[in-house]
């Protein structure tokens, strides 16, 4: 029996068959059960903002562990109280933010649902969110989530929610004063990267502002730094009414949260939320050590630059099947003139290289934070041979058959 048959036989199939069986990490790199090494641009889908094993991260555990893991959200615990301290300070929120912990992305914006229906109330039903939008696959926040085939299975979906397109003609036309809330994903990464058009963010606040709705930008993939800013609201100059963050946040360790500004931050009260290991102190220990690192080793401005470094490297291939690159610091898309984009992941694989495919016509690059130079070479490398095996195989498929054969 091989590890392929124990997963098909034990693991839930939600997930498709599993591409490798992965024993260890170290910094930019994997290792498989057959000791072989591959360059890892995937980081867990944009989790792993320090790498893999990082002392930071490593230390971070053990310390904590050995002193206190859980008490319950009916204490507090110094590590909760610093981080929330230090998300409120990188947020912007001043005073007036709190943060409510969770252990996930889709718990973050199960959080920030409740939050606008508590807004809300009777006199505002409505929720926009954005088309091909995603903000998780619980319940809660698939009804949230604009992708219709994903819903497909799970109708009726939870009430209330909208979806529009990404333009501000569409936001003016949708925002009245019986809107709650508008979900936004500042890059819309699940879509393939998506950029929302300039001045989108900027006039979803002036309008939301304007009808009494809340502003929640959903930060799970484009925060901690990725895009080079701490969040990617901060590109815009904006302040929003609560953001949601995970993934990076942790650095491989399982935490979310919902980060709150201004009247937002008075909505919940005892009874409305709450989470058993939300928050508690091993999680937040580990979270606060990472978010330390990018801060000390100026990470944030690194994945500005890589992130452009690469963005020019990868046009500069000049491969065919290169349409362009976007995104923002270490969250990049780059686009494709034909739909193989699962061909350019599984020949990357082959070459030693992890990389991502949101859809048929876009790769997904969202590598460590800490990134040099030896891993941008190593990758060009790698990525570029990729492309010339895919190259090399649409060639011989468009290539005529001879007499007879």
């Amino acid at each position: 029996m091989s590890w392929q048959d124990d997963a098909g036989r034990d693991l839930v199939r939600s997930f498709g068959d599993r591409m490798a069986l992965f024993v260890r990490g170290e910094g930019a790199y994997l290792w498989d059960a057959d000791d072989r090494r591959y360059l890892d641009f995937l980081a867990g889908i944009a989790v792993n903002s320090l790498g893999h094993a990082h002392p930071v991260f490593v230390q971070a555990i053990a310390r904590q562990a050995a002193t206190l893991a859980h008490v319950s959200n009916y204490f507090a615990t110094p590590p909760q109280l610093e981080l929330a301290a230090r998300l409120k300070r990188l947020a912007g929120t001043g005073d007036s933010g709190r943060v409510y912990f969770g252990n996930s992305g889709a718990e973050a914006n199960e959080a920030a649902f409740k939050l606008a229906r508590l807004h809300g109330g009777a006199d505002k039903p409505r929720i926009l969110a954005l088309t091909d939008a995603f903000h998780g696959r619980t319940m809660g926040t698939l009804a949230l989530t604009g992708k219709p085939y994903m819903q497909a299975p799970f109708l009726p979906m939870t009430p209330g929610v909208e979806f529009i397109d990404s333009t501000i003609e569409a936001l003016e036309a949708a925002l009245d004063d019986r809107v709650a809330a508008l979900f936004v994903e500042p890059i819309k990464g699940e879509a393939g990267v998506v950029e929302l058009p300039e001045g989108f963010l900027q006039a979803a606040r002036a309008l939301t502002e304007a009808h009494g709705a809340l502003l929640i930008i959903d930060e799970i993939q484009t925060g901690a730094g990725r895009t080079g800013e701490w969040f990617a609201f901060q590109h815009a100059g904006i302040t929003p009414d609560a953001i949601t963050v995970a993934k990076g946040i942790g650095g491989g360790f399982p935490i979310g949260a919902l980060i709150t500004f201004g009247h937002a931050s008075d909505l919940f009260y005892p009874g409305t939320h709450g989470s058993t290991f939300g928050g508690n102190a091993l999680g937040t220990a580990v979270s606060s050590a990472v978010l330390g690192e990018i801060e000390d080793e100026g990470l944030v401005r690194n994945a500005a630059e890589r992130g452009q470094q690469l963005r020019e490297s990868i046009v500069a291939l000049d491969s065919p099947l290169v349409a362009g690159c976007r995104g923002r610091g270490l969250l990049i898309g780059v686009g494709l003139r034909h739909p193989v984009a699962k061909a350019i992941v599984a020949a990357a694989q082959e070459h030693g290289l992890i990389i991502n495919a949101p859809n048929d016509e876009t790769i997904r690059l969202v590598p460590a934070l800490n990134i040099g130079d030896a891993e941008v070479d190593e990758f060009l490398q790698l990525f570029g041979a990729s492309l010339r095996t895919v190259e090399d195989a649409l060639v011989l498929d468009a290539a005529p058959r001879e007499a007879g054969a």
